[in-house]
């Protein structure tokens, strides 16, 4: 059974920025729509920023379900679990909007972010947490963590900032159900 937090604890915060990967989930409005889960990761791309408002820095990849499914409908959940020490797994429920890059709204959020790295930032989901809770995480498995992969942060730093206006319009512009994804002013 899990406990419900009326916000964002100290214990808590410490709990998941210590984190190396956390699951983001959202769906359509659709009955037929396809659900989403996303792996997270890369140290310094989530923080939290009062008690009851987290966000993390999203870098470009295959889909924009995420940017869709946040656009369309605002739900989403944040998951965090302990693969080393005690069990815990931690959620947090809420509505989240989409923070494009290159917007004034971005350049104000993105210092709050250890990674450095900016080739291939693509927006800044912010989620509005209405729900706290935790619970016991008994039968998640203890791992190691090696490291972060550095795959992606090597992949877009070969790029030049104008293939990602290309990607973006090609790859990120809908969602697999076709809903409005990633809409990012290209560079002038």
């Amino acid at each position: 059974m899990a406990t419900v937090h009326d916000e964002i604890t100290p214990r808590l915060s410490r709990f998941v920025l210590s984190q190396p990967v956390f699951f983001v989930g959202t769906a359509p409005l659709a009955g037929d729509g396809h659900v989403n889960v996303s792996p997270k990761g890369m140290g310094g791309t989530f923080v939290v920023l009062d008690p009851h408002r987290v966000a993390y820095l999203d870098y470009t990849g295959s889909g924009a379900e995420v940017a869709a499914h946040l656009q369309e409908n605002g739900r989403i959940v944040v998951m965090f679990c302990a693969f080393e020490g005690p069990p815990n797994i931690v959620r947090f429920h809420g509505r989240g909007r989409y923070v494009l890059a290159r917007t004034p709204e971005f350049d104000d959020l993105r210092p709050l972010f250890a990674k450095e790295r900016e080739s291939g930032q693509r927006g800044i989901v912010v989620v509005e947490v209405d729900r706290v809770s935790d619970s016991c995480g008994f039968s998640v498995p203890l791992m190691d963590f090696v490291a972060d992969r550095d795959v992606l942060d090597r992949a877009h730093d070969r790029r030049e900032p104008e293939y990602f206006d290309a990607y973006w319009q090609k790859k990120n512009a809908t969602s697999i159900d076709g809903l409005p994804g990633v809409d990012i002013a290209p560079l002038a």
